[in-house]
């Protein structure tokens, strides 16, 4: 039934949260014919999604102790599904998705440690990494000591890739009014018998067999908007580096303990220029430091992994994101996809982009075949793509000196 005739869906699913997690399973349902929407509040892919640095990783950062860790074995066969996926080859058909770049490289400093770190990350993946000749290393690396691995984990524009479900699936995802939170009324049995939204600006009611939470940290509002119980999730805050001016293209790890020291990938922005889009564990020490000290602090710490690396001229920035996982007794993150039944409410988490996949798959195994006819379910407007975090950040800052370079946006 078309929600631009009637203000009353009835649906197979209810999606809420329109991040990689949401998108992939909204593609997959609807391929199969059910009667699904899917909901969010703001752009596609913000929070999360496009502030994610894009990699398909393989399990090589969860195991540079030299163990296949619960973590890198559920994550080892998904750079397959997206390589797949990415040529077109498998559906969803994401070919026009931008790959920033096929592989990544892993290198060390001159520590001791740093070294058997990376010697000791070469085993046990689906796509081992394999040693770079010397003379085939890409320039940036060319004064790292020690061995140079590569590993065919490829790069994603995460923007791009909220902008082709978006394309694909553009008649089932629909802009919840922010100022307007859905309204859950629940039955005798617990279960949420109706779903009342606006819709720009349009009042619907839904009844859904199936809701399915998949809205990052957002998770928790919606669990408490519907009655559900608390505690059921955690954030793990990241502090993340930008870097932006005449850098050189650099996609990897520099690896000096349990976690990558530093990872890096490249982009662009509007203006032209090459950006550094930078985590490991300098995102996790960042937490407790403010944008100016995390600043300087980069400033000693990515010449002292990358050789050579000249940021004069340079500038950086910096952004907050909070890691949404379902809860864990340590805090610690989840060695796999995350869901959790309460009725027929699924609350979904994907742990990492990588995993958007294998969380579809969890999701589908718990639903009924479809009831509907898989036709549109939206005739309104789509929710936008995200910008990526470089081209909404107001703050920068001279690389070398880490003074401020422009005012804070009042």
């Amino acid at each position: 039934m078309q929600a631009g005739a009637t203000d009353w869906l009835e649906l197979d699913v209810l999606i809420f949260g329109g991040g990689v997690a949401g998108l992939w399973l909204l593609d997959e349902l609807r391929r199969r014919g059910y009667a699904v929407l899917l909901l969010e509040n703001a752009a596609l892919g913000s929070a999360q999604t496009v502030a994610s640095q894009g990699i398909i990783h393989g399990g090589l950062k969860y195991m540079f102790d030299g163990r296949l860790t619960p973590a890198a074995s559920a994550i080892r066969e998904m750079p397959v599904i997206w390589r797949e996926c990415l040529s077109g080859r498998r559906q969803p058909d994401l070919s026009q998705v931008k790959v920033l770049s096929d592989c990544c490289y892993i290198w060390g400093t001159a520590s001791l440690k740093s070294r058997l770190f990376v010697r000791g990350s070469a085993w046990a993946l689906r796509a081992a990494p394999q040693p770079v000749p010397p003379e085939k290393r890409p320039a940036v690396l060319a004064g790292a000591p020690g061995t140079v691995l590569f590993v065919p984990e490829q790069v994603i524009d995460c923007v791009s890739l909220a902008r082709s479900f978006a394309g694909r699936n553009s008649g089932w995802i629909a802009p919840i009014d922010s100022a307007m939170p859905p309204r859950f009324r629940r039955d005798e049995t617990g279960r949420i018998a109706e779903v009342a939204i606006s819709a720009a600006g349009r009042a619907l009611r839904i009844s859904a067999r199936r809701i399915v939470f998949a809205a990052g940290e957002g998770n928790e509002r919606l669990r408490a908007l519907a009655g559900l119980s608390p505690g059921a999730m955690q954030r793990r805050p990241l502090h993340m580096l930008m870097v932006r001016g005449d850098l050189p293209v650099l996609f990897g790890h520099c690896v000096g303990g349990l976690k990558p020291r530093i990872t890096v990938t490249t982009a662009g922005d509007r203006a032209g220029r090459r950006v550094w889009l930078v985590g490991g564990q300098i995102a996790e020490n960042g937490v407790a430091m403010s944008a100016q000290q995390l600043v300087a602090f980069a400033a000693a710490e990515l010449p002292a992994c990358v050789p050579g690396l000249d940021l004069r001229g340079a500038e950086m920035a910096t952004y907050r994101i909070d890691r949404a996982e379902a809860a864990n007794p340590a805090g610690q993150r989840p060695d796999d996809v995350q869901t959790l039944v309460d009725a027929n409410v699924i609350t979904a988490w994907p742990t990492k982009l990588a995993l958007a996949p294998r969380l579809a798959e969890r999701v589908l195994e718990a639903l009924a075949p479809p009831g509907g006819d898989g036709r549109p379910t939206w005739s309104g407007p789509s929710p936008p793509a995200a910008v990526p975090p470089w081209e909404s950040v107001s703050q920068w800052f001279d690389a070398t000196s880490a003074e401020p370079v422009c005012r804070p946006a009042s």
